[in-house]
């Protein structure tokens, strides 16, 4: 057995021909650095995972594994999200590593962030999260809103790490674990702390954009969210329990205010007051149905089993059909 852990480096990727060129240089010089170092096994790769793009990622990529042994991809035979890619590679990796860092391809993770990771991983933690140091680069709205989901989810009772997006390294160990989470709605940065294990923090400065279009508008970002509170915690079903008990019973002191006063003969004509008070209503019971409504489809997805990911293609394995005209 290697005396160095085996890193495996897990990169997502869409539609990312415009960055690739410029960021996998400077991977392969991590992992050639770190086991310079003396810190992991030369036997370390860095491994893209194609999310089904539409361009030429994965023609970048086996180009790049043609080129160094130390590049290796696999391919989804679809597009599945950013979250399924990630999870396709460490469990392609479990097997086949002693660690994984998982991390995007844009560049804007600080790679150097690895060295210290690897490092506390060799001191025991066998989870070491990437951490923001501060979201300077950020426009405000998006620094106020990640933010506040952060201490939403806690609130909620979510166990996230706070400013940690999916820049983690896990070891092979907690990985075997992780496998036994079956569930299809998944959340890494939520469900990895559900693992335990021993863990720690590395904090990093997050950069912009090295080349290409950002594939996470605020649309997506806002998915995601309300995707990691729904998969995490039942909390919003209870609030809505709760809210539920809180206007019966102001509903129902209405309703004695009303009898009353008709009794005493002080009824008043109140168009305005009953439209209010039939739409708020109305609004909160829509909203209320729409949560319940997210978790039904939750389960119901669940239910099916469908595979998370589909893996089409490994560059160290070409497909190659058995009959072709």
């Amino acid at each position: 057995m290697s005396g160095k852990p085996i890193l495996w480096i897990i990169i997502p990727c869409y539609n990312e021909e415009e960055v690739l060129p410029i960021t996998a240089p400077q991977f392969l010089q991590k992992v050639l650095d770190l086991a310079g170092a003396g810190l992991i096994s030369d036997r370390s790769r860095v491994c893209f995972v194609n999310d089904g793009s539409r361009d030429r990622t994965w023609e970048l990529i086996c180009q790049f594994a043609r080129q160094d042994e130390h590049f290796i991809g696999i391919s989804q035979s679809r597009n599945r999200g950013h979250q399924n890619a990630v999870l396709a590679g460490l469990m392609e990796a479990r097997d086949k590593c002693d660690i994984t860092i998982s991390i995007d391809c844009d560049g804007q993770d600080d790679i150097n962030a690895m060295d210290e990771m690897v490092q506390k991983y060799l001191d025991g933690a066998e989870v070491v999260y990437g951490v923001r140091s501060r979201r300077d680069t950020d426009t405000f709205f998006k620094r106020f809103t990640a933010e506040g989901f952060y201490h939403l989810m806690n609130l909620l009772g979510a166990d996230i790490v706070f400013n940690h997006a999916d820049y983690r390294l896990i070891s092979a160990r907690v990985l075997e674990s992780f496998a036994d989470y079956h569930e299809v709605n998944i959340f890494l940065r939520g469900m990895v702390p559900l693992v335990g294990f021993p863990s720690t923090t590395v904090a990093y400065e997050r950069h912009e954009r090295l080349a290409g279009e950002s594939h996470y508008p605020l649309s997506k970002m806002l998915s995601l969210a309300f995707d990691g509170i729904t998969s995490l915690s039942n909390k919003p079903i209870r609030l809505i329990t709760g809210a539920g008990m809180l206007f019966s019973i102001v509903s129902f002191i209405g309703v004695i205010w009303a009898v009353v006063m008709g009794l005493m003969g002080s009824t008043v004509a109140g168009w305005a007051s009953t439209v209010c008070i039939v739409c708020l209503m109305g609004g909160i019971q829509l909203i209320c149905l729409g949560v319940i409504g997210e978790y039904i489809g939750k389960i119901y997805m669940e239910t099916k089993a469908r595979p998370r990911y589909i893996i089409s293609e490994r560059t160290w394995e070409p497909y190659e059909r058995k009959y072709h005209g």
